[in-house]
Formats: structure tokens, C-alpha cells, sequence
């Protein structure tokens, strides 16, 4: 997927805990073999020149466009599976691919605690130590090497943390109303939920409608607190981001 992927799991079997670590980084290979767009053979490719009916595709590629599908419509669109006239889910893809590996961990190790990020974007659950929660630091887009802020887990038994911008990656979020990149105010936002594939697309589609439109989205969505920062240096967040952060 073009990214660093890193797991930190806290208790469980130590031999269960390899052999489920193993099995979650060969779903992320598989899932990239599955979903890249980049790879003329991978089956979202077939699927998207016609070459492969969805019935004959992995169950998980139903899965994702159905996601995909709710995502476009809890965002007006903003959200969507279409990249220049082309089917292209990797907009939910990565965060699904993140939420699932970490919840095999879980289940699989009986670890007490996972935590595990995908190029920034983090799935959290249970807790790494007694009287300890989970702690993503969100970078500042506009002081390399800074934190804008602290996300705490504490008190929750699942949390993710996401974020959208332009500050590493440049302009590759699209506005899906235009097929263009889109044209927002906004250098990063960051979302906090309980499911990283739904922070992932949210994050996406809040930083496409820009500051004003965008936190006023996400204030309405359940479960959801957000961190917008601007281009002129100016911070916005949705209202009960402040129980979020330690």
C-alpha cells in the first residue's frame, strides 16, 4: 500500500502472539494484492476494466464497496469509490485493512492490548498496561516534528485515530464533484472513532469539503471528534475533542 505498517501488542502467549502477527501482515499483502490499483492483475483492476464479475471476486472485495457505498452516502458524495472515471477504493481500503489486522490480533493472541498504524493512521483496543491507556500523538502540519495534539484512549475499549492532508503527501485527495484536487482551506484533519475505517473516510472527506463545511459535518456524526488545522495556522475542533486528549 505504499506505507509503513507497525504493530505493538501487550500480553497473550508469546508463540500465539508471533503466529497471529504473522497471519495479520499476510492479510495486509493479500489485501494490497487485492486492491491496488497499481497492479494490472490485482482484482480491483480486472474488476474495474470488466475483466471480473464481483461474484467471482474475494468476498472481501464486496465487503469494501459496500462500505464504500454507506461512506459515499453518510458523506453526500463527498466520499466516493470514483478516481477520474475509475473504480478506485483505496480511499477506505487502508483503514479497513488496519482495523481488520489489529482485531485478528486481538481475538487470535488474547492480547490484552493492540495498537496498530498504518502510515499514520491508527486502530487502538484494549489497553497496554494497567491503569495505562493507549496515547497517538497527531502531527502538526505546519512545524515538522511537532504535535498538535495527544489522543487519549483512556476510558474506551476502541479507538482510532486518522488523518487527511496535504503536508506529506501533497494534493491527492480529490474533490469527487470536480475528478480534481480539491480545493479546501485546510492543511490536515484529524478524526477520532471507535473504527478506524470509518475515521479513514471521514478524515478524506471532511478535508474535500474544507474547514467551515467539514467541522460542521463532523460535529453531526455520532461517536466522532475531529482536529481541523487551516492554512493560516488557525485550529478548529469538533466539541468533544477536549475529552479526547491527555
Amino acid at each position: 500500500m505504499g506505507t509503513v505498517f507497525s504493530f505493538d501488542a501487550r500480553g497473550g502467549q508469546p508463540s500465539a502472539v508471533r503466529a497471529a502477527l504473522d497471519e495479520a501482515v499476510a492479510g495486509l499483502h493479500r489485501a494490497d494484492e487485492v486492491f491496488s490499483t497499481y497492479r494490472d492483475d490485482s482484482q480491483i483492476s480486472r474488476l474495474a476494466r470488466g475483466e471480473l464479475a464481483l461474484g467471482a471476486c474475494a468476498p472481501e472485495v464486496a465487503e469494501v464497496l459496500e462500505l464504500a457505498a454507506e461512506a459515499e452516502r453518510v458523506s453526500d458524495g463527498w466520499f466516493s469509490t470514483r478516481y477520474a472515471g475509475r473504480l478506485d477504493p483505496t480511499g477506505i481500503v487502508k483503514g479497513w485493512a488496519v482495523e481488520r489486522a489489529a482485531r485478528h490480533v486481538a481475538a487470535v493472541a488474547g492480547a490484552r492490548g493492540v495498537s496498530v498504524n498504518g502510515g499514520g493512521d491508527v486502530q487502538l483496543l484494549g489497553v497496554p498496561g494497567a491503569a495505562r491507556p493507549w496515547r497517538v500523538g497527531v502531527a502538526d502540519p505546519l512545524r515538522p516534528g511537532g504535535l498538535a495534539a495527544v489522543v487519549s484512549a483512556a476510558g474506551v475499549a476502541e479507538l482510532a485515530v486518522a488523518t487527511s492532508g496535504s503536508a506529506e503527501r501533497g494534493a491527492h485527495v480529490v474533490d469527487p464533484r470536480t475528478g480534481r484536487s480539491a480545493v479546501t482551506d485546510l492543511l490536515s484533519v484529524t478524526v477520532v472513532a471507535p473504527r478506524l475505517t470509518w475515521a479513514d473516510c471521514w478524515a478524506t472527506a471532511a478535508f474535500a469539503m474544507g474547514a467551515r463545511e467539514g467541522l460542521r459535518w463532523l460535529e453531526a456524526l455520532d461517536g466522532v471528534e475531529a482536529l481541523l488545522i487551516t492554512a493560516g495556522d488557525e485550529v478548529r475542533c469538533t466539541g468533544g475533542l477536549a475529552a479526547r486528549l491527555g
